[in-house]
């Protein structure tokens, strides 16, 4: 019988050729692979205990930190503001689409025999078209520059098809004011008048496809609504124009269009600020939101006195009131839109924020 003891040393007191054979000949290494084993675990726990501090000091860490917002670039804006002058510019906004309309309706009165105002939408829109042009020149800086544009017909580009639109339109609107007002060449001017009327609607609101083309938040999100507001607009302005200057037994199609106008101007308006979302501010605030509040004051007022004019005896003072406080309505909504749009590119925020709001919507 072996008096041999199985120690932690391993095997204490053994006689070599006396020791049995099976259990505890492999005893020894029963126990050191328990003792690894132990080591093993005790290492594991003590990782996972080093690492659930460093997490929870991370987490500290994290809480103690503000979320970072971003403002600008090196402390420069996202978008580089318009430097189209507001005079120059939003002014061509309104004329242009003053002088469009205008020839839509001189054709129309011109098709029904209301010669006063035919003549008058007529040099209306060549006396608008021709100021328009100069306050595009005055910002381009130069002639020539206009000029250059027409060196190449590009489809995709509004502003090389604007330029082609304004070439063909201004001769057709010169000679149907011309024509009209010495009473020569009538045959041509008529034709003039047709050709000038079928160009209007291209010309009131290619604008509003050429602003929607830049960067600026506040134009480029309202793509969907801005044609029709820059039509429902020039309409307005048109309309106003008639009931200013028409004799009030021929101003019925200029009344129509202009309460027409006010209410696809307004609609189109509430629509766009509903679905654009945050750069909708832009046209609550600051001097944009002071100019459009104007404009739906004077829409009110100017559909009110025309209504009123268009009722009863007529009265001429009221359609004259109506008139001039729809062109003045019609002013401030381009000049609203132009200065949203330029506020929209100053505050990062109408660029970033969407753009995070699009990536967190994505499928992914």
């Amino acid at each position: 019988m072996s008096t041999s003891d199985v120690t932690r040393e391993g095997i204490r007191g053994a006689r070599p050729g006396r020791e049995a054979m099976g259990a505890n000949q492999t005893a020894p290494t029963v126990i050191a692979d328990g003792l690894s084993i132990e080591r093993d675990q005790r290492d594991q726990r003590d990782q996972r205990g080093q690492r659930g501090q460093r997490g929870q000091r991370r987490k500290a860490e994290r809480a103690m930190v503000p979320k970072a917002e971003f403002r600008s670039y090196y402390g420069r804006p996202v978008l580089k503001p318009p430097t189209w002058k507001a005079l120059d510019i939003a002014g061509y906004l309104f004329l242009g689409g003053l002088a469009g309309a205008s020839s839509t309706i001189a054709a129309g009165a011109e098709l029904t025999g209301r010669g006063r105002l035919a003549k008058h939408g007529k040099i209306g829109a060549l006396a608008a078209i021709s100021l328009g042009a100069v306050g595009l020149v005055h910002d381009l800086g130069r002639p020539s520059r206009f000029a250059n544009m027409l060196r190449v017909l590009k489809p995709t580009s509004p502003m090389s098809v604007g330029s082609w639109l304004l070439s063909a339109y201004a001769p057709a609107a010169g000679v149907a004011a011309l024509t009209s007002v010495f009473g020569r060449f009538t045959g041509l001017g008529r034709a003039a008048t047709f050709g000038a009327g079928l160009l209007g609607p291209a010309v009131a609101s290619y604008t509003a496809v050429l602003i929607s083309d830049t960067a600026a938040p506040a134009w480029h999100d309202a793509y969907q609504e801005m044609p029709f507001i820059f039509v429902g607009s020039a309409a307005t302005a048109a309309g106003g124009l008639g009931l200013l200057t028409a004799p009030v037994r021929e101003a019925g199609p200029a009344a129509r269009a202009a309460l027409l106008g006010a209410g696809v101007e307004t609609a189109g308006l509430h629509i766009m600020k509903r679905r654009i979302g945050l750069a909708a501010e832009t046209y609550d605030q600051g001097r944009a939101g002071a100019l459009m509040k104007a404009a739906e004051a004077l829409t009110a007022v100017g559909a009110a006195a025309t209504v009123v004019g268009r009722a009863g005896r007529r009265s001429r003072a009221a359609s004259a009131i109506g008139g001039a406080a729809l062109m003045a309505a019609s002013v401030c909504t381009r000049f609203g839109i132009f200065e949203a749009g330029r506020a929209s590119t100053e505050d990062p925020k109408y660029t970033v924020v969407p753009q995070r709001e699009r990536i967190d919507q994505a499928p992914r």
